[in-house]
């Protein structure tokens, strides 16, 4: 679900490194909050990136 319906940024994959330096499998998700924004003028619920909302890449409503 962790994808922004403005930019499209989702997840990312990495690996957990431990102390003997074995790694593992993880995912990096992106910070996506569930905002109210207008779209043509109708206000309509989105989710949406931090970084797109600091940029105002979207008017909220």
């Amino acid at each position: 679900m962790a994808k922004c319906d403005i930019c499209g940024k989702g997840v990312h994959f990495g690996n957990n490194v431990s102390h003997s330096h074995r790694r593992s499998n993880r995912m990096f998700h992106a910070n996506v909050k569930r905002v109210k924004c207008k779209v043509n003028g109708v206000p309509r619920r989105l989710h949406v990136c931090t970084q797109c909302l600091k940029s105002n890449a979207v008017e909220r409503a």
